[in-house]
Order: C-alpha cells, then structure tokens, then sequence
C-alpha cells in the first residue's frame, strides 16, 4: 500500500498534537497519595482512641493476668503436693485446674475478640474523619485522584502531612 506525502504529513502531525494534548493532560491532572498507616499511627483522633482502648479495657486486661496468675501458682502447688495426695483429691483437684484453664482461656479469647471490634470501630471512626479531610484536600487544592494504597509512590505526591494538619485542625 503506497501513501502520499500529504496524508504521511497529516498522520505526522496528528500524531504530534495527539502526544502534545497527553502531555498537556498529563500536566493538568493531579495525583495525590495518602499514607493511611500513617494517619492511624500520627494522627491525634488515633492516638485518642488507642488511649481511650486503653483506659476501656484495662480493668479487664489486669484482672485476666491475675487469673492467669493464679491459676500458673495453684498448679505449681498442684505438681509440688500431687504426689503425697490421695488419688480421689488429686483428680478433684486436677479436673478443678483443667476447667479453671479452659475458663482462663475463654475470656481471654472473649477479652480479644471485644478488644479487636472496639478497635475496628474507634479506627473506622478515625478513617471515615480522614477521607472528609482527603476529599476537602483534594476539592480546594483541586487532585483529580487520591490514592490510598500503592506499591509505589514518588514524595512528592504525599499528601499525608496536608491531611494530618487538616485533622488535627478539625478537632
């Protein structure tokens, strides 16, 4: 197929104004990046609800170490006597432990899961604060695109700081 010199020309600078107008896109839109671990790690509302966790769920925490406690001393007294006792009181006294155990580990394994949702929702909390402030960013400096996960991301599209500033200003 044999094509003439002017429509070659025309293909040329087509072709130029094609990659004139991505480069000039490429210029306007902006990107910018949020590092979310960051923002749960930095920012004040997170540290409030990490001390507030705390605070909720120490009492427990502490009582549970006792019970742990406890129950690590009556069975070192258990193994130190069990050979003196007598066979009906040392099964007593061994199903008594195995059943203080598994209630030991059923209220740590209770204790964990209730600490993990109340996590889950004071962090969501947080998250939900941070995407307001992300979308307020991105409207009045105008990002076409914020992105909160990425392999890859060069500094200077971080964002993190802006949006940090902007909660802990949103108090």
């Amino acid at each position: 197929m044999i094509f003439s010199r002017s429509f070659v020309r025309h293909c040329i600078v087509a072709t130029a104004l094609g990659m004139a107008t991505v480069g000039a896109f490429a210029q306007e839109f902006r990107i910018g990046f949020v590092n979310t671990d960051r923002i749960l790690r930095e920012a004040s509302q997170a540290k409030a609800a990490q001390t507030k966790l705390e605070q909720e769920f120490s009492r427990r925490e502490k009582d549970l170490q006792s019970q742990a406690r406890d129950l690590k001393a009556a069975s070192e007294k258990f193994e130190r006597e069990s050979p003196t006792m007598a066979d009906g009181v040392r099964l007593s006294r061994q199903r008594q432990l195995v059943d203080q155990d598994r209630d030991l580990q059923r209220k740590q394994r209770e204790f964990q899961e209730d600490l993990t949702l109340r996590k889950n929702e004071e962090l969501q909390l947080v998250l939900e604060r941070a995407n307001r402030v992300i979308k307020q960013v991105a409207e009045t400096e105008k990002y076409d695109l914020i992105l909160q996960e990425a392999v890859y991301i060069n500094p200077k599209h971080d964002i993190t700081d802006k949006v940090l500033t902007g909660l802990s200003s949103a108090k």
